[in-house]
């Protein structure tokens, strides 16, 4: 025997494969006490609010929120502030003069304050980015923990448009400045209705 085949064979006599059980990944990632409170400070730390409101006071605290705005843009189905219904345009550049977008968020992650967006009957993704200010709104049981959670209730196998947005546009490329309101919307409010 050679000195090769001496060193293959002791390879393979002391390479042996243990049939090991693999780990749980059920309990994987942070959990929180308080979803909606760690939410809220995280999309607080970048700009954003968030309220818990009863379902029936929606139109009433947005008007308080919001006002002066003129034109609204709504696709949420209990929302009755909407005067500019955006998908009848055709081309996203119309949309140029959206003060406030009302929109529904299909569910929120606590660990980082961000929203999942995803709504196939909405035809302008611009409706997002292109108003002047953003509330979205979301039913108070749809916070999850992590994005271990999150990704786990995204379907990648349809086809379409999603995002996660967190808080009001922001930027902090130039001097290391945290500008709200670069490049969309200068104010966002997420706001939980109670179910």
């Amino acid at each position: 025997m050679t000195s090769k085949e001496k060193i293959l064979n002791a390879i393979k006599a002391n390479n042996v494969v243990k049939d090991v059980k693999l780990p749980s990944y059920d309990n994987f990632g942070i959990k929180f006490e308080d979803k909606f409170k760690t939410f809220s400070t995280m999309l607080e730390s970048v700009g954003g609010k968030a309220l818990i409101i009863d379902k029936k006071d929606l139109d009433k605290t947005i008007k308080e929120l919001y006002p002066e705005e003129k034109q609204i843009a709504s696709n949420v189905d209990f929302c009755n502030l909407g005067n500019f219904y955006a998908n009848s345009f055709e081309d996203a550049h119309d949309l140029k003069d959206i003060d406030l977008a009302i929109v529904k968020g299909n569910f929120a992650v606590a660990e980082n304050g961000a929203i999942w967006m995803k709504n196939p009957s909405n035809r302008h993704r611009a409706l997002y980015f292109i108003a002047q200010n953003i509330v979205i709104v979301i039913d108070e049981n749809d916070i999850l923990n992590n994005m271990h959670e999150a990704y786990e209730k995204i379907s990648f196998e349809n086809q379409g448009y999603g995002v996660f947005i967190s808080g009001p546009s922001k930027t902090a490329d130039i001097e290391q400045s945290l500008v709200i309101g670069a490049h969309g919307p200068k104010s966002g409010y997420v706001i939980f209705v109670k179910s």
